[in-house]
Protein backbone atom coordinates (compact mmCIF):
# COMPACT_ATOMS: atom_id res chain seq x y z
CA UNK A 1 0.00 0.00 0.00
CA UNK A 2 1.27 3.52 -0.55
CA UNK A 3 1.86 5.80 1.67
CA UNK A 4 0.29 9.52 1.49
CA UNK A 5 2.78 12.53 1.54
CA UNK A 6 1.99 13.64 4.59
CA UNK A 7 2.42 9.92 6.24
CA UNK A 8 6.06 10.41 4.18
CA UNK A 9 6.59 14.19 5.20
CA UNK A 10 6.13 12.46 8.95
CA UNK A 11 8.46 10.13 8.23
CA UNK A 12 11.16 12.63 7.27
CA UNK A 13 11.09 12.67 3.63
CA UNK A 14 10.79 15.57 1.94
CA UNK A 15 10.22 16.95 -1.56
CA UNK A 16 13.56 16.83 -3.81
CA UNK A 17 13.31 18.66 -7.06
CA UNK A 18 16.19 17.87 -9.61
CA UNK A 19 16.82 19.44 -12.79
CA UNK A 20 18.95 16.99 -15.58
CA UNK A 21 20.80 18.57 -17.97
CA UNK A 22 21.34 16.03 -20.90
CA UNK A 23 22.59 16.08 -24.39
CA UNK A 24 20.37 15.24 -27.19
CA UNK A 25 21.24 12.05 -28.64
CA UNK A 26 21.25 12.90 -32.25
CA UNK A 27 22.77 16.80 -32.09
CA UNK A 28 25.53 15.98 -29.02
CA UNK A 29 26.17 19.72 -28.54
CA UNK A 30 22.76 20.86 -27.65
CA UNK A 31 21.73 20.35 -24.07
CA UNK A 32 18.18 19.70 -23.05
CA UNK A 33 16.74 19.82 -19.29
CA UNK A 34 14.26 17.54 -17.51
CA UNK A 35 12.48 18.58 -14.15
CA UNK A 36 11.94 15.42 -11.78
CA UNK A 37 10.25 15.39 -8.70
CA UNK A 38 9.54 12.92 -5.94
CA UNK A 39 9.33 12.68 -2.03
CA UNK A 40 13.12 11.64 -0.94
CA UNK A 41 15.55 11.11 2.14
CA UNK A 42 17.90 13.82 3.01
CA UNK A 43 21.32 13.92 2.99
CA UNK A 44 21.20 10.50 1.13
CA UNK A 45 18.34 11.12 -1.41
CA UNK A 46 17.87 7.58 -2.76
CA UNK A 47 15.08 7.97 -4.93
CA UNK A 48 16.90 10.70 -6.99
CA UNK A 49 20.40 8.34 -7.40
CA UNK A 50 18.08 4.99 -8.24
CA UNK A 51 16.52 7.48 -10.69
CA UNK A 52 20.03 8.99 -11.97
CA UNK A 53 20.84 5.25 -12.49
CA UNK A 54 17.69 4.46 -14.19
CA UNK A 55 18.52 7.32 -16.51
CA UNK A 56 22.12 6.05 -17.33
CA UNK A 57 21.07 2.88 -17.95
CA UNK A 58 18.26 3.48 -20.00
CA UNK A 59 18.01 6.67 -21.31
CA UNK A 60 19.99 7.89 -24.90
CA UNK A 61 20.80 11.12 -24.06
CA UNK A 62 24.00 11.40 -21.53
CA UNK A 63 23.72 13.29 -18.47
CA UNK A 64 25.78 16.78 -18.70
CA UNK A 65 25.18 17.65 -15.05
CA UNK A 66 21.84 17.50 -12.40
CA UNK A 67 21.18 20.06 -10.00
CA UNK A 68 18.96 19.45 -7.20
CA UNK A 69 17.05 21.10 -4.06
CA UNK A 70 15.72 19.32 -1.26
CA UNK A 71 12.76 20.67 1.04
CA UNK A 72 11.47 19.29 4.18
CA UNK A 73 7.75 20.47 4.10
CA UNK A 74 6.85 19.29 8.10
CA UNK A 75 8.27 17.54 11.06
CA UNK A 76 6.84 15.19 13.16
CA UNK A 77 7.54 18.26 16.25
CA UNK A 78 5.69 20.50 14.06
CA UNK A 79 1.97 18.63 13.34
CA UNK A 80 -0.61 19.31 15.33
CA UNK A 81 -4.32 17.90 15.16
CA UNK A 82 -6.32 20.83 14.64
CA UNK A 83 -10.50 20.38 15.06
CA UNK A 84 -12.41 23.06 14.39
CA UNK A 85 -14.24 24.63 11.67
CA UNK A 86 -15.92 28.29 10.84
CA UNK A 87 -17.76 29.68 7.65
CA UNK A 88 -16.85 32.45 5.95
CA UNK A 89 -20.02 34.60 4.50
Amino acid sequence: MEKTETELMLRGYGLTTAELFYHMPDYTHVLNSFIWQDYDLAPDHPALFKFVEFWQREIDGPLHSVRFTHRKMLSSGEWQNQVGEFTLH
